[in-house]
């Protein structure tokens, strides 16, 4: 083909098989390619560099830096990709009937997951008096970095875009009413979010960002904004639990037994630490489901060879003169 045909671009959105990209040229709207089509290939996701044919076609997706993904819900164990190539995740959380110390660190494993900076974002201040003790009081239980911020009166948001360097990528993930998309306009400057009232009775939010997508900010960095999400599946290794739960971790190299679940077995230094029983459930909850998604995994894997031996022999009866 001639050149000049192909040109490279980043994924700003995608509806469906209708992708918006950003390229040098300005921003296109493309499709797949046959390839991706036929369901063998990973999809373009917000934040892939892709190349493009002729402006129209995404024919290749370029290697991504970092994968923000988690479990496809459901029993199936799949990955759902949910943005590529992003620097810092911030997790929000509204301080309010949504903040939720357990979904927080399942995030935060997301996060370590994913070779992003994790950043919590607790929203809403400006209903809570305290709200410096709570964001003191989740660091320290977290272990990571903690902003307290109100999207609504723009108490704090100049520390979200402090931590991110010109050129970088940011995500927003949190469950719905977090206030993820009144953040995403106040840092804009104007109202390009839908945005909604959470119900008053139990402060659960309603879905108003349907799709996941790009903006530039001022200082010339980049923020996905994604829709809530109402379940967190670490698509990680069982080793990532313990990089948010350290504490857990250590005292656990400690334990009489090393194949110690830290529930009745006799001399578990976890359990007599006194930890925090929420935190601790937390951990057991999460090491339990990330041993059953890696079983899963191998059980797919092992299959998924099995039928291709297969498919390899029946090809080779068929051909006899191919062995």
């Amino acid at each position: 083909m001639e050149s000049g045909e192909f040109v490279c671009g980043r994924v700003a959105s995608g509806v469906r098989e209708q992708y918006v990209i950003w390229t040098e040229r300005g921003e296109v709207t493309a499709t797949l390619s046959g390839r991706f089509r036929a369901g063998t290939s990973i999809r373009p996701c917000v934040g892939d560099w892709v190349r493009l044919h002729r402006e129209k076609i995404i024919v290749e997706i370029l290697p991504r830096r970092t994968r923000l993904s988690r479990k496809e819900p459901g029993s199936a164990a799949r990955e759902q990709v949910l943005a590529a190539n992003v620097d810092v995740l911030f997790i929000v959380s509204g301080l309010d009937h949504d903040y939720n110390p357990r979904r927080l660190e399942r995030y935060l494993v997301v996060a370590a997951e994913s070779g992003a900076r994790a950043v919590v974002v607790l929203n809403k201040a400006d209903l809570r008096a305290d709200f410096e003790e709570c964001a003191r009081a989740a660091r320290e239980q977290l272990g990571t970095r903690v902003l307290a911020v109100s999207a609504r009166t723009g108490l704090g948001l100049g520390k979200i875009a402090a931590e991110v360097k010109p050129g970088e990528t940011a995500a927003l993930i949190g469950s719905s009413g977090a206030g993820k998309s009144t953040i995403v306009n106040t840092l804009l400057g104007e109202d390009r979010q839908a945005t909604s009232e959470v119900r008053p009775g139990d402060a659960r939010g309603r879905h108003t960002t349907t799709e996941r997508q790009l903006f530039l900010l001022p200082g010339n960095w980049f923020l996905i904004d994604m829709p809530g999400l109402r379940e967190v599946g670490p698509w990680a290794e069982a080793e990532q639990a313990d990089d948010v739960f350290r504490e857990i971790a250590v005292l656990a190299r400690q334990c009489r037994f090393r194949d110690c679940r830290h529930e009745m077995e006799p001399g578990c230094a976890v359990r007599a630490a006194g930890l925090d029983a929420g935190r601790l459930a937390g951990y057991r909850k999460l090491k339990r489901e990330l041993a059953f998604l890696e079983r899963e995994r191998g059980r797919r894997l092992a299959q998924a060879e099995k039928r291709r031996w297969k498919a390899a022999e029946r090809a080779s009866r068929r051909n006899p003169k191919a062995r």
